[in-house]
């Protein structure tokens, strides 16, 4: 039935998943494509990271077809911000479309297992669907065909693949590695560490490596193919289709679109028009809408012109398709030309990152700069280049130039901006009349365009919003009387740097035209524009955007003027030579400027990276030892396969139980005030509030208890007074996370401060106020020496120095997550995502007023922990506890990434003063520390980041060592352990002591760490108990092996000469010792024996991805293969690890502090040693009698005659093993920007790092940070 013209179509939903069709008449509008897959299908590869297209972990590949050419086009997307409803008749492939467990493994999933390219597993679907996105569009171009086994992808491309797609624990060498293996210009030998082939061997052949087989996987099926070309008449001939019962329009003009608009149907609704929906990542939703319009189907929206004088682009045009305009314009402009678009091109492909590019329109992009003061790149280069917008009113049509556009009001949602014009330029076609004619009756004038781009990123690729961008325009000629350069007109534009939109420094362009470019002008420059770019109140870092703003113009003035020119390197008239190609920034500040592949080893002698068009450069050399196979040898990790497929099963992929309910937390907005009330404001989103739970719900006989630790408790809800902002007041509870998660932030809870004294917030208030947690004595280190006779030797004294230490987000890609289910008898099974189930345990049956042995915690694995997952997870598993025993249904939750962070708490900011005494020839002979540690409001585990800072200081010899530490009370979140708590931080600090001893004494630093390590005598007096034997303390040797190398002086040569050869970029490079003092806890084990023959352990620890179970596996496989002469090789494929079970497995303890699998590991062995005790008496008996006897023959006998196949431990160290040290040393080679104009600006990159083992063999590691 073919639509009448004008009229709405009411249409369902069609789409496919993984080639399953599905067809939805009634679907929520505000539904992701994310939260349809992971609540409304068994496909949970697609996982929730940040909800802001900034992470990839939701990354999948969406196809669309058009029947009119018979062509599909793959590309990944952003599933978190994707609407459902925008996937009409496209299809959906996950991680899971690619293999799985059954039919088996994707050669993506076998290569990131292969290559140890996965840890706690939670980023690497997205990781692999970015990657298989690359590997689709690069085989389906022009390319030339590659060898048999390999892709048409580069290895410069591999590596980008991934460049949006975070990963917090594995480090991307490994990862990109497996991405690099596909590439056809790869050198498989100068690949990682893997499981195909052993490092070295010259067989790195890709016939070793899992098959890549192209067009493997079908991307969009043919039975939609069929839908879409059966539509595609009625679509034609159709105004508008209406989809989700009429929540969702897609008008196909612009005339269509004003009626929608117009009608009566849209008079009081709250109305969202779309294109891919990515603003929602930058400007959260708090609100549901009622309806939505899809403008993707307005032809006007989508258009492409090109003619000689410039190219208009629709707003509805992704920002990828416009990358790619601009870039086929480039290849027909004349050079000038070409310069502009292709500095526009490559800028943008610096905006977000690739998956949220395929879907954010450039439109779009532009209206939230106007509207909602987006700190847009894309404004700000659009801008430079004088471009232009078409913009439709309710009553009339407008062309503006983008600056006119942007200074307006904001626009309301019935403005609509139809498409962007960017002019081509050459000098004469965009001059002004007056310069015009200057040029045509000067002859002794020769005139170009010159345009550039700047950024300043915490990562230069990827999601991360600038502190500063620019875009500069400068048509300059040059004059050859004078021999200067003059600008004859210049458009400068600077944006994100506090700003409300970006603007042009009109009044120091008004004063460079018309003038020569020297130092004194550049400098009056600089001062108008220090009073141009000032950020507005409440930005951060302002001192540091302005200088941005100056470093960016002078680098790219600064070539142009004679006396700041650098001789020997020509640099004035190589500026005019080569202007064509704007490659003149030859000591560039920017590391954000835009340098071509080939200019690469140009660049290299001219202090740019090394190598501008690959990311990372490394090479690894590790020694294994025979002695224990399997024990140390290399294995694929344990589960990593199924965490590539998405098959891996993560709390929050739990099938969610019948009646399951949702929960988020009200926290606090202020850091001490009384609680009046919670209201909720009336919205869609507070309509379907259920209920909330509170201080109120506790039951009787339980407590009020979130936490707690060995030194104290915390509560769960306050009851009256808030302590801190952040502190969870409530738990909102709805039908789904959305849902709970819109009505907690529709909260409003009124305070009152009435008769509170002022919150303490730092370290000095806490001091002021005497507000300390009390550090036991058996936790309090010890002090060493004393102090006021080594300062008396000491021939200089440094009498004050302090240091301030942040503090630092776990950033674990799951957030804090939980699932309780009510079970019989009063009983309650808690699936929490922590590094400390038995503690959960303890704290949820408190709370409840129950048994321990009514509360059930498992834990089978954790998406990252980093210490954010210890404590810091309890709270969430207990309200979620209470909830589902309040309600008696099922509650879970899943935190968003803001609460997340604001509640989590984090690593400890903390405040040093030190004195330190020492010898002309660098020898210390005393330290005092004032340490002032900022805990928060509860104590956590902060009482023994005394002893650890202290600890890991301590490796120095300081002569003597003194110290007054306070543990501070204050009203910010509570702080806890994280990632080497206090080691980090006291390691930093003695390094800090060790460069300023060696910048009074004018020495180089190394000689003074190395006049001050330990001999072993000093290291009994410092590490008293645990020094060990004087044949183990091998740091003086390790250090001299790595400081007194030929190749650490070579880089040493190697930096001296770069830091004299550059001006603006210099090196610097850093060898560092470190002592870790090591401390077991006691750990449980069980290994059980089945009937034929598989065996299953179970542990304390838990799989956080630093491969606990891995290990675990092996050391079980070599402790039961001691029957056997030949080991346990063969046992090693028949373990399986099990999750954490508190009822199953008692006295689990903390995975935490580095030590736990080693643990895990000596309990596991001691399991079966019992094991093979039992066993041996059969086996010698059975083989006097068949003469060798096998694995599976013996079990099954064992089970005959009744022998126990279970065996469990409790390993508690012995005390001379508890404590020990480990010795290691380090160099860094890290690149920095010298100040310009006294200001700082630049990128920090990793040049080199490697340890004293591997130095002579590792080139060089080029990492951007």
């Amino acid at each position: 039935m073919v639509a009448e013209k004008g009229e709405v179509v009411e249409r369902s939903l069609v789409f496919a998943a993984n080639g399953e069709r599905f067809e939805l008449s009634r679907v929520d509008p505000n539904t992701t494509l994310l939260e349809f897959l992971r609540t409304q299908t068994r496909l949970k590869g697609a996982k929730l990271g940040c909800g802001e297209g900034g992470c990839g972990a939701c990354v999948v590949l969406l196809s669309t077809y058009d029947p009119v050419h018979d062509r599909v086009e793959e590309f990944a997307v952003s599933s978190c911000l994707t609407l459902l409803c925008s996937i009409n008749f496209c299809s959906v492939t996950t991680t899971e479309g690619l293999g799985n467990s059954n039919d088996g493994f994707h050669s993506i999933h076998q290569r990131f297992s292969g290559f140890h390219a996965s840890q706690c597993g939670f980023c690497t679907p997205g990781m692999c669907m970015s990657l298989f996105s690359a590997l689709v569009h690069a085989d389906k171009s022009n390319k030339p065909e590659p060898p048999d086994g390999f892709s048409k992808l580069t290895a410069s491309e591999a590596e980008k693949a991934i460049a949006g797609n975070l990963c917090r624990c594995t480090g991307y060498r490994p990862i990109l590695d497996a991405c690099k293996s596909f590439a056809a210009d790869v050198d498989l030998e100068d690949l990682g560490l893997n499981s195909f082939w052993k490092k070295g061997e010259k067989d790195a052949l890709v016939a070793r490596l899992p098959y890549h087989s192209r067009n493997a996987v079908c991307t969009f099926p043919e039975y939609l193919k069929s839908e879409v070309k059966s539509l595609l008449d009625a679509l034609n001939n159709s105004d508008c289709t209406s989809l989700a019962e009429g929540c969702w329009y897609c008008p196909y003009s612009v005339d269509g679109l004003y009626k929608l608009l117009n009608s009566d149907m849209f008079s009081a609704c709250r109305v969202k028009m779309v294109v891919g929906n990515t603003g929602s990542g930058v400007y959260k939703e708090l609100e549901l809408y009622d309806k939505y319009i899809d403008l993707r189907g307005i032809p006007e929206l989508s258009v492409i012109r090109r003619n000689n004088k410039g190219i208009e682009i629709g707003a509805a045009i992704t920002i990828s398709r416009a990358i790619e305009v601009l870039k086929e314009d480039c290849e027909h402009m004349f050079s000038s030309q070409n310069s502009v678009f292709a500095k526009i091109s490559d800028h943008m492909n610096k905006v977000a990152s690739q998956f949220v590019r395929n879907t954010a329109s450039l439109g779009g992009n532009l209206i939230m700069a106007q509207r909602s003061q987006l700190p847009s790149d894309i404004a700000t280069i659009l801008l430079a280049a004088g471009s232009t917008v078409y913009i439709q009113m309710a009553s009339e049509r407008l062309v503006l130039t983008l600056e006119e556009f942007l200074e307006r009001p904001p626009c309301d949602y019935k403005t609509l901006l139809l498409s962007i014009y960017i002019p081509c330029w050459s000098y004469t076609s965009n001059a002004s009349s007056e310069i015009k004619e200057s040029v045509d009756s000067n002859a002794t004038k020769e005139s170009h365009l010159l345009f550039e781009t700047f950024r300043a990123a915490p990562r230069p690729l990827g999601n991360a919003v600038a502190y500063l961008n620019s875009a500069f325009l400068a048509q300059i000629s040059f004059d050859k009387i004078s021999g200067d350069l003059v600008i004859d007109n210049l458009q400068l534009a600077f944006g994100a740097y506090g700003s409300q939109h970006a603007i042009r420094a009109r009044k120091v362009e008004n004063f460079l035209v018309g003038k020569p470019v020297t130092a004194s002008v550049l400098l009056e420059a600089i001062r108008l524009l220090r009073e141009t770019i000032i950020p507005k109140e409440g930005t951060p870092h302002p001192p540091y955007r302005s200088s941005l703003a100056v470093s960016f113009l002078f680098d790219f003035l600064h070539p142009l003027a004679k006396d700041l020119a650098e001789p020997k390197k020509n640099i004035h008239v190589d500026v005019f030579n080569t202007a064509a190609s704007a490659e003149y920034a030859t000591d560039s500040l920017n590391g954000a400027v835009h340098v071509s592949p080939d200019k690469a080893s140009t660049y290299a002698s001219n202090g740019q990276f090394d190598n501008c068009d690959t990311l990372l450069l490394s090479k690894q050399m590790m020694k294994f030892s025979k002695d224990y196979n399997p024990v140390g040898e290399p294995t694929k990790k344990v589960g990593a396969e199924i965490q590539a497929s998405g098959e891996a099963v993560y709390v929050d992929d739990i099938p969610s139980p019948k009646d399951c309910l949702y929960g988020a937390f009200i926290y606090s907005t202020r850091p001490l005030a009384h609680i009046k009330g919670i209201n909720f404001k009336s919205s869609l989103a507070t309509k379907k509030l259920i209920t909330v739970i509170s201080f109120q719900d506790i039951p009787k006989g339980g407590q009020n208890i979130g936490s707690m630790s060995m030194f104290g408790t915390e509560p769960l809800f306050p009851s009256s007074l808030t302590e801190y902002a952040g502190q969870p007041l409530g738990l909102v509870i709805a039908e789904t996370q959305r849902f709970a998660n819109m009505c907690a932030k529709q909260a409003d809870v009124s305070y009152s401060t009435e008769n509170l004294e002022a919150p303490i917030l730092s370290v000095e208030e806490a001091v002021k106020k005497s507000s300390f947690f009390e550090v036991p004595p058996v936790v309090y280190p010890k002090q060493v020496g004393d102090f006021s006779q080594g300062m008396a030797e000491a021939d200089h004294k440094i009498l004050s120095a302090e240091i301030k230490l942040g503090s630092q987000y776990y950033f674990y890609m799951e957030t804090q997550t939980a699932l309780a289910v009510p079970d019989e008898d009063n009983c309650i099974m808690v699936y929490s995502s922590t590094q400390c189930p038995q503690t959960a345990q303890e704290v949820i049956a408190k709370s409840l007023g129950i048994p321990f042995h009514n509360v059930r915690v498992i834990t089978r694995r954790v998406g990252g922990g980093f210490g954010g997952k210890a404590l810091r997870a309890i709270p969430v598993a207990t309200a979620c506890a209470l909830a589902a025993y309040k309600l008696r249904r099922p509650v879970r939750m899943y935190l968003d990434r803001k609460t997340d962070i604001i509640m989590a708490g984090g690593r400890h900011p903390m405040k040093i003063n030190y004195s330190v005494g020492f010898k002309s020839d660098g020898r210390v002979t005393a330290l005092h520390i004032d340490l002032l540690i900022n805990a928060g409001i509860s104590e956590d585990v902060s009482p023994i980041m005394p002893q650890n800072i202290i600890e890991a200081l301590k490796k120095y010899n300081w002569g003597a060592l003194s110290f007054d530490v306070k543990v501070c009370k204050t009203n910010i979140s509570t702080k806890s352990a994280m990632r080497s708590p206090g080691e980090v931080q006291g390691s930093f600090i003695a390094e800090a002591i060790i460069e300023h001893v060696a910048s009074v004494l004018s020495v180089d630093a190394n000689s003074i760490r190395r006049k001050n390590l330990h001999n072993f005598e000093s290291l009994k007096l410092f590490y008293e108990g645990c020094e060990g034997e004087i044949s183990e303390y091998t740091l003086p040797s390790i250090f001299d092996k790595l400081a007194l190398s030929a190749s650490y002086h070579h880089h040493v040569e190697m930096i001296q000469e770069f830091n004299n050869c550059n001006k603006w970029r210099k090196r610097g490079i850093s060898c560092v010792p470190i002592i870790y003092k090591v401390m077991l806890r006691p750990t449980p084990g069980k290994v059980s024996v089945l009937n034929d023959g598989s065996i299953i352990v179970e542990v304390g620890g838990i799989e956080l991805g630093q491969g606990l179970w891995t290990k675990v596996k092996q050391m079980v496989a070599f402790a039961l293969g001691q029957l056997w002469d030949d080991g346990g090789r063969c046992l090693l494929e028949r373990v399986r690890i099990i999750q954490a079970d508190t009822l199953s497995l008692i006295q689990g303890g903390w995975t935490a502090g580095s030590t736990t699998s080693e643990s895990s590991c000596e309990a596991v062995r001691l399991s079966c040693n019992v094991l093979v005790e039992r066993l041996k008496p059969l086996k010698k008996r059975l083989e006097e009698q068949m003469g060798f006897i096998s694995w599976e023959p013996l079990i099954s006998q064992a089970n005959l005659e009744a022998v126990n196949l279970s065996a469990s431990t409790y390993f508690v160290p012995d005390y001379a093993s508890t404590n020990y040290l480990n010795f290691g040393v380090a160099v860094s080679e890290v690149p920095a920007t010298m100040p310009v104009v006294k200001e700082l600006c630049g990128l920090h990159n990793v040049d080199r790092v490697c340890d004293a083992d591997k130095f002579d063999q590792i080139y060089a590691m080029q990492n951007s940070m």
